[in-house]
This record gives structure tokens, C-alpha cells and sequence, in this order.
């Protein structure tokens, strides 16, 4: 990226920041990425990045304490970017597609708490999990929580400082909180089954007759 600044070098595989597993060719990754890990045994979850992996400044690595979760996971594909700020936890697992394109300070949240009944302080109670998946294409807006749990579909639209609760239908533009569906990308609108249709106009008849 010849005559560009505020683009990190590309790393190798001989200078993979700690806590990394593996990455990829074309990986560019900031000096201020940090990475939240157990790396006392070989059994911990690994964080692996395909090729052409964007990480900007300040982006944060989670799958903590692998010793009481050893499902926890960051797995993400090729041509990536994730920008400033953002802190992405894979303690429940985070699988992140191709193509995805993360805005700043966005949070992937694949952990949380139980909260019910005793003991009253919530640090007592049990972690929750959750795996986090974005599929192909997505974007999730500056801003935005993913909740543990989540789907993101295939082109998805997640809109800048929405919560995210629920699944997130494929080319669907959610935004909100908590995000709800607002509109479908042009062009990605999914058809309605016949038989809706066929209902929508037998109500609009009935409709008819008693006006």
C-alpha cells in the first residue's frame, strides 16, 4: 500500500504477535492489538486468521481462561477488516467469515454471566456462552454488540450502535436497540412464498365484501 500511512506492516509467520496461533499471507496486524489468552497448555483455544487480515489499533483478542471452557475459539477467514477499538471475544467461540467488514469500536460478546437467584454479587455466578457467528460479507456498524449466541447471515447490514439480541437474517439492514430488521438491501429482498401471497390477497378480498 505504497504512499499510504495508518495501515499496519504485513506480519509473517516469524513475528506473530503473542497469543496468535496462526495467520495467513497479506496479514497486517497493529502493534496495539492486544490478546487475552491462557497459553500455559496446548490444549487452549486458538486464534487463527485466514489471509489478508486486517487488525487496526487497539482491537482486543479474548478466549481467557481455556482451562474452564476449552470450546473457546477465534476463527476468522480472508480479507477481513477490523477496525479501531473494536474487542472481539471468542470465550463461547467467534467464527468470523470472509469479507466481513467491522467498524470501530464494535463489540463481539461470545461470554456473559448467570444472574439469577444467590449468590447476590453477579462475580460469584457462572459464565454464560454463546458462539458468535458473521457469516460472508457482513458489516457490522461502528459501534455495534453482538450478543452471545448470534448469527449475523450472509450480507448482512448491522447498523451503527445497535444491540444485537437475535439472529440477523442474511442481506437483511437491522439497526436499534435491540436491533430489530428496518429493510433489505436492493436487490437481496427475499420472495415471498406463494401461498402468502395467495393469503394476502384472499384477506384483502375479505376485506372488500365487508366494506
Amino acid at each position: 500500500m505504497a504512499g499510504v500511512i495508518g495501515i499496519p506492516e504485513p506480519v509473517s509467520s516469524e513475528n506473530i504477535p503473542p497469543g496468535i496461533d496462526q495467520v495467513g499471507t497479506g496479514c497486517r496486524i497493529s502493534d496495539t492489538v492486544s490478546v487475552y489468552t491462557d497459553i500455559s497448555h496446548s490444549e487452549r483455544g486458538r486464534i487463527v486468521l485466514g489471509d489478508e487480515v486486517i487488525l487496526l489499533d487497539h482491537v482486543r483478542l479474548v478466549t481467557g481462561d481455556t482451562r474452564t471452557n476449552k470450546e473457546a475459539f477465534i476463527h476468522m477467514g480472508s480479507r477481513i477488516i477490523v477496525n479501531v477499538g473494536c474487542y472481539l471475544s471468542g470465550e463461547g467461540g467467534l467464527r468470523i467469515e470472509d469479507e466481513v467488514l467491522i467498524g470501530p469500536g464494535a463489540k463481539l460478546l461470545s461470554a456473559g454471566h448467570e444472574y439469577d437467584n444467590k449468590p447476590v454479587s453477579i462475580y460469584r455466578h457462572s459464565l454464560t456462552y454463546g458462539t458468535v457467528t458473521v457469516e460472508k460479507g457482513a458489516w457490522i456498524g461502528a459501534g455495534a454488540i453482538i450478543l452471545e449466541g448470534v448469527s449475523v447471515g450472509k450480507g448482512a447490514v448491522v447498523g451503527a450502535a445497535s444491540v444485537v439480541t437475535k439472529n440477523v437474517p442474511a442481506f437483511s439492514v437491522v439497526a436499534g436497540n435491540p436491533a430489530r430488521v428496518i429493510k433489505w438491501r436492493e436487490g437481496f429482498r427475499p420472495k415471498t412464498p406463494v401461498f402468502l401471497r395467495l393469503l394476502k390477497r384472499i384477506k384483502r378480498v375479505i376485506r372488500g365484501l365487508g366494506s
